[in-house]
């Protein structure tokens, strides 16, 4: 039988010496060197980089090329067509698009602002009327018939409007009146069909108040509204011209004036609908 001894069981055992450690410092010396001269190339790379760019730049600078200024290219005419010229390629099929969309749009608009003016000038000269909020009541179809007392200035409660482009004729007016007692409560533009030198309106309780002021302005038109309080409305038409001066008003009993209505009873065209124009009253 073969014995093995304590020489054969041994493993070799590994050690680490003198030799290892002085193998391994060299490489380590030799890693710092590589990097070391790396480092070294790389600045040498970059000096000459900023020396060649230093060079060019003084060859721009000295070139006499009209295309460089001072180092710097100069953009001209052509420059700008390439670049802001559409290319005719097919993607400028969505570019043409968009500006035809854009375009569209354009026109619209415009069409839409040219379209306001001229509605705006045609209802400043009146050529257009504009629908009230509330419709208006029915004219009366027969002029009254009683007889009313001139009752007193400083009991009527005036309303009095210009239907007509004088700027300022219904704020002048109603000055007057208010020097004569009357209490004028508005003052503003309405238009009306009717024509002649001024319009009077009123509800039934209003009629007496209506006739005081056809006295004061002649030749006036007296229509009868559905209000049930004694206001009286004044519609200065195109026909107006003055108030009847004051020391010579009629103040003796009578009948309203109802021109439209009289002989007969027809149908007469009413007040129309409303609109504020842009000049004083």
């Amino acid at each position: 039988m073969t014995e093995t001894g304590p020489s054969s069981r041994a493993a070799p055992s590994s050690k680490t010496g003198p030799s290892s450690s002085r193998t391994a410092a060299p490489s380590k010396e030799l890693e710092r060197k590589r990097a070391s001269e790396t480092r070294k190339s790389a600045k040498l790379e970059r000096h000459e980089d900023k020396r060649a760019l230093r060079a060019h730049r003084r060859e721009l600078r000295r070139s006499k090329d009209i295309a460089v200024f001072h180092g710097h290219h100069v953009v001209s005419g052509p420059d700008l067509q390439r670049v802001f010229t559409p290319v005719e390629d097919a993607d400028n099929a969505v570019q043409f698009r968009h500006r035809l969309v854009h375009g569209v749009i354009l026109t619209l608009l415009s069409a839409v602002v040219i379209a306001g003016v001229i509605f705006a000038v045609l209802l400043w000269r009146g050529a257009i009327t504009l629908p009230s909020g509330q419709a208006s009541a029915p004219a009366v179809r027969c002029c009254p018939a009683a007889t009313f007392d001139y009752p007193a200035n400083k009991d009527m409660h005036v309303n009095v409007y210009n239907s007509t482009r004088r700027e300022g004729l219904a704020a002048s007016v109603a000055a007057e009146l208010k020097g004569r007692g009357f209490q004028v409560d508005t003052i503003a533009n309405k238009v009306t069909n009717y024509t002649g030198s001024a319009v009077i309106v009123s509800g039934a309780a209003g009629q007496s108040a209506a006739f005081n002021l056809q006295r004061n302005l002649a030749g006036t038109d007296y229509v009868q509204d559905d209000r049930t309080d004694a206001s009286v409305d004044v519609y200065l038409t195109g026909g107006f011209t003055v108030l009847v001066d004051a020391g010579i008003v009629d103040q003796t009993p009578g009948l309203l004036s109802c021109p439209h209505l009289s002989p007969s009873a027809t149908p007469t065209a009413g007040i129309s609908s409303t609109a504020t124009t842009t000049t004083a009253p």
